[in-house]
């Protein structure tokens, strides 16, 4: 709040002509105070934040996150305030440890329906999916199948097992299906690798049952599903790189907490820095 020096019946000059204070040097201590102020507002706001958001945002993303409760502040001010607060996002980018399911022709290898077109106007139009690992304590291994909708991003199920097993592909993709009769207007693809889960009969015909287009990139081709492996790289950089190893029901909990708070909190740059369920139910409701 301002500091004002004031009296009633009393002007301002007159005041400062008694006390003998230039009337810049007045101004300018009350703009230093209303710098102070503001500062320690945001600075308090900054820590807030941070820690809200699991220590895993920059100060670029920090600064999106203040524009969208309204205060609109230089990225630059927002870095120089963190490093003040000794507030630094210590995840680190590492080579994602990819899990490789190739095993040769097992099944029948679908066409690149995708072509690496990874965006869609139309809500569960174009679904991704993979599967990547993660090392646990005892060398245990945990390995996560999801499955997401390139429409905003969002994660719409997924599979967690010990072993790398069909139904850790089968259980996401009929939860995913479900999601797909109940609220696509237009008819799915889902794309995934040559894995041998992707190329079992099982998969094809519980694809071609329901009506679900099937898509596979080409052999060796990762970059045919960038879409994915970002995600996987994302997720991986702020909840498991850089940590200490965990047990695996440990692990398991803070990934399915970690695929929450991806869905509903965690905003995207493409999403107007929505998180995928908010731009999901704005342009629903926008649409109604």
């Amino acid at each position: 709040m301002a500091f004002e020096l004031k009296e009633e019946g009393y002007r301002l000059k007159d005041i400062l002509l008694v006390v003998g204070i230039p009337e810049a040097t007045y101004h300018y201590h009350v703009k230093r105070w209303n710098k102070a102020d503001q500062n320690l507002f945001l600075k308090e706001t900054i820590s807030e934040l941070f820690y809200h958001f699991k220590e895993r945002y920059g100060y670029k993303r920090i600064t999106k996150e203040l524009n969208k409760t309204g205060i609109k502040i230089n990225h630059k001010k927002v870095y120089r305030l963190m490093k003040e607060l000794h507030l630094k996002c210590t995840k680190f980018t590492r080579k994602t440890r990819k899990y490789n399911s190739y095993k040769g022709t097992v099944g029948k290898v679908a066409k690149n329906l995708l072509n690496r077109r990874f965006t869609t106007p139309y809500p569960l139009q174009k679904l991704v999916t993979d599967i990547t690992e993660f090392k646990c304590l005892g060398d245990y291994k945990l390995y996560l199948n999801p499955i997401m909708d390139l429409y905003n991003g969002e994660v719409i199920s997924y599979g967690l097992s010990h072993r790398p097993t069909l139904d850790l592909v089968i259980h996401p993709l009929k939860e995913a299906v479900q999601v797909v009769k109940n609220n696509a207007t237009v008819r799915t693809t889902i794309h995934s690798d040559q894995g041998w889960h992707y190329q079992h009969k099982q998969w094809r015909t519980y694809l071609k049952k329901n009506k679900v287009f099937q898509s596979m990139s080409r052999k060796a081709t990762c970059s045919d599903n960038a879409a994915m492996e970002n995600f996987f790289g994302i997720m991986k950089q702020e909840m498991y790189h850089g940590e200490p190893l965990k047990a695996y029901e440990e692990l398991k909990k803070e990934i399915e907490e970690y695929i929450e708070w991806y869905n509903t909190i965690r905003g995207k740059q493409k999403l107007a820095g929505l998180s995928p369920v908010e731009y999901r139910t704005q342009t629903s409701q926008e649409a109604a």
